[in-house]
């Protein structure tokens, strides 16, 4: 299992779906999020804080309600176990990594901004 092969989007999402900060803090967080990893896409329908649906590179048709996107050597060095400074939160690589990007509607992510963090972090559980 391999990022950001599906079956490791398949683990994450059941990592997700396990964690009970999670449930806590998502309760209100029900949106389309897409992670775009350069060389992969995957849109995840999140429901009530829980992954219902990983689409793998999904078609220009199917909308999202905001996007993270990086270059894969930058998420690479967010989900080290212990990342080097700037990488360590997705607030401090918005403000100081030029390659990472909040798109879309930034209202939406900033309204479940814990729960945005929280399933980010749970990434580093996968990995």
């Amino acid at each position: 299992m391999k990022f950001p092969e599906p079956d490791w989007m398949k683990r994450y999402a059941e990592v997700v779906n396990q964690d009970p900060e999670l449930r806590l803090v998502g309760w209100f967080f029900t949106c389309d999020v897409l992670f775009d990893f350069e060389t992969a896409r995957y849109l995840v329908r999140v429901l009530e804080g829980t992954v219902r649906e990983v689409v793998p590179d999904p078609a220009f048709d199917r909308p999202w309600a905001f996007a993270l996107r990086a270059p894969r050597a930058v998420w690479e060095r967010y989900l080290q176990r212990v990342p080097p400074p700037l990488y360590h939160h997705i607030f401090a690589m918005l403000m100081r990594v030029r390659e990472f990007k909040l798109e879309g509607d930034t209202l939406a992510a900033h309204q479940n901004i814990r729960a945005l963090v929280r399933m980010c972090d749970l990434m580093r559980a996968v990995s």
